[in-house]
């Protein structure tokens, strides 16, 4: 890696915002000490106050950026109401952030499926157990649903809640951000257009 940080040439002049994000997320892999999938999603709430925390990131194409949740909880409910989001990457073994805004869809039963059966078991009881976002009482008392839920699938294949699924972002913005002596960083926007993405670098 160079003095600019960079792996694969000047990021400035990608002609799209997907195989660049993919090597950046593939440096991160390699680089960052744990969870290089880990973003900050934010949303607003009924009165517009911002709200963001950490997420990890499970999947994306082209179409967009996928994260998994129950839609009960205070991001969920957020989404739900105003069907757009934000969400930033920051990886700092890399001096590298990406910045992604767009509508929100509701993934299909079939991806949520796939991906909820392919987490571990006590992943998906806790999906049964935890009333996210809302007022716990004890520690025990969480303990408690999971010791119920896990007697309740002691064998067998444990379903997906009905209130646990995914968003994906369809980004409107993408923006790759990198760090450069002086703080005069090298910032690049994707913007989506009918036919395609328009790019536009950015003053620091």
């Amino acid at each position: 890696m160079g003095e600019s940080g960079l792996t694969k040439g000047d990021f400035t002049t990608a002609a799209e915002p997907f195989a660049l994000f993919a090597d950046w997320l593939a440096d991160a892999t390699a680089s960052e000490p744990n969870d290089p999938n880990a973003v900050a999603v934010a949303t607003v709430d009924e009165d517009g106050l911002p709200d963001v925390r950490m997420v990890l990131l499970k999947d994306f194409d082209s179409r967009g950026f996928v994260f998994y949740t129950n839609f009960e909880s205070a991001k969920g409910r957020e989404i739900l109401a105003s069907r757009k989001a934000a969400m930033c990457f920051h990886w700092k073994s890399l001096r590298r952030q990406v910045r992604i805004r767009g509508p929100v869809e509701i993934v299909s039963d079939a991806e949520a499926d796939e991906y909820y059966a392919s987490r571990p078991r006590g992943s998906r009881i806790g999906a049964w157990a935890s009333k996210q976002s809302r007022p716990l009482e004890s520690r025990f008392a969480l303990e408690k649903a999971v010791a119920e839920y896990t007697a309740r699938h002691v064998v067998g294949e444990i379903p997906r809640p009905p209130y646990w699924s995914g968003f994906r972002i369809l980004p409107s913005t993408i923006e790759f951000w990198h760090d450069r002596p002086f703080r005069l960083h090298d910032r690049v926007v994707f913007s989506r257009a009918a036919d395609g993405w328009g790019k536009t670098r950015l003053y620091p």
